[in-house]
């Protein structure tokens, strides 16, 4: 069979998972929908304030449509994030304090987080890492590359402040964690400690299941929205939600205590916020819909790939193991010559700011560093792997995999 032959024949055998990816849209974008009506959106919330950013109608119920999406009693989504990693580094200095213990309970978080926390970096990186300021760090290590839930419940004691539950597997070739796993995880902290705080790493995750952590138990997320949330629109921020006292703690370290979340000029993208996040769920559900085809593509062709294409989806990307460097590279420059925009640019493997090996990114989006628009990545060490992600509607995705079968030469 040739190129197209292949993904059509495909697409008929993934029928099934398709109409289970078509419902979990449904059911978020009437979730979205309805928090958008019941805090009575309209276009006076899309106007902008300047300086100080006082008295903004628009930032506070954008705010309040957050809370309800993601069912928290607080939500700030700010554009003034720079990034999924400083959404993230916020909620970790909010909350903490010297002495307090903070327990990565899936083993090490990814590249960027470690240089947060002090695990990883220079000099200087690590002088202003939580533990230079005093936070005890730990983890819990993968059992058989994956959660392991006896270790958790050995690990939490009354000595731990703050547990880190990243969704997400990161530059790493553990499963994901369903919302359902989070959820245990949770029970399991809670009964050992009813007081630690358990913090989710929401990046990736967003609307790709039917419910969200603090749903079974989270006390709060994060996330990037120029990931999911953000539609593919949303030019830069972050989200935090969750339960109120823990929103403003992480809100008095993006701005400054006594201003907190009532401060800080939106500088006129309430509507893209607005209108990316009502976009969101329809985006997600093709970004998935690609990851499985894309898995079930290279399972067809021997390729090394996980998740596998009839597991269950708790964010949208897609693992392909390579074992050398130079399939990785030429993989990333095809999705790179495949991209709306730079086309034409060849990417190479270079060291990138947060990240201890160089790292190969081909993304081509009008977002720099969007990871819901179609990109792939990876870090340049062994068993080299492409992390595959996201794409705005998936006929970009189905012609992307079209094109990397005919370099295949199958």
């Amino acid at each position: 069979m040739n190129s197209r032959e292949i993904i059509k024949q495909a697409e008929k055998e993934l029928k099934e998972q398709f109409e289970i990816i078509d419902e979990i849209r449904d059911y978020n974008q009437e979730k979205v929908l309805k928090a958008f009506i019941e805090n009575k959106v309209a276009p006076e919330h899309f106007y902008t304030v300047s300086g100080y950013g006082h008295d903004d109608m628009g930032r506070e119920v954008l705010d309040k449509v957050f809370a309800d999406i993601f069912k928290a009693e607080k939500a700030i989504a700010r554009i003034h994030f720079a990034s999924g990693t400083h959404t993230l580094a916020c909620v970790l200095f909010g909350n903490l304090r010297p002495n307090d213990k903070l327990l990565s309970v899936v083993g090490a978080p990814y590249d960027t987080m470690q240089e947060v926390i002090g695990t990883m970096g220079d000099n200087d990186t690590k002088e202003d890492s939580l533990i230079a300021h005093g936070v005890i760090y730990d983890e819990v290590p993968l059992k058989n590359d994956d959660v392991d839930l006896e270790g958790i419940e050995n690990a939490v004691d009354e000595s731990v402040k703050m547990v880190l539950i990243q969704r997400s597997k990161g530059y790493s070739t553990r499963k994901s964690l369903t919302v359902d796993t989070i959820g245990k995880i949770c029970e399991i902290v809670k009964k050992k400690n009813p007081n630690c705080i358990c913090f989710v790493d929401n990046c990736y995750g967003e609307f790709v299941e039917d419910k969200e952590p603090i749903e079974v138990g989270a006390d709060i997320i994060a996330g990037s929205l120029i990931k999911n949330p953000g539609g593919g629109i949303v030019e830069a921020g972050g989200y935090i939600a969750g339960k109120a006292r823990y929103v403003d703690k992480s809100a008095n370290r993006l701005t400054a205590p006594g201003i907190g979340s009532e401060g800080g000029a939106m500088f006129n993208q309430h509507r893209l916020i607005f209108q990316g996040l009502f976009m969101a769920p329809s985006v997600v559900s093709d970004a998935v819909k690609g990851a499985v085809l894309a898995s079930k593509v290279f399972d067809e062709i021997g390729f090394d790939s996980t998740p596998k294409y009839y597991e269950k989806r708790t964010d949208i990307i897609q693992n392909i193991t390579f074992g050398s460097p130079e399939p990785l590279e030429q993989f990333c420059r095809t999705i790179q010559s495949l991209s709306p925009v730079n086309g034409y640019v060849t990417p190479i493997p270079e060291y990138i700011p947060g990240y201890e090996d160089k790292v190969i990114m081909a993304g081509g989006t009008f977002i720099e560093g969007s990871t819901i628009e179609l990109s792939a990545d990876g870090p340049m060490r062994p068993p080299y792997v492409a992390y595959m992600q996201g794409g705005l509607n998936y006929a970009h995705i189905k012609i992307a995999l079209t094109k990397i079968l005919d370099k295949v030469k199958i």
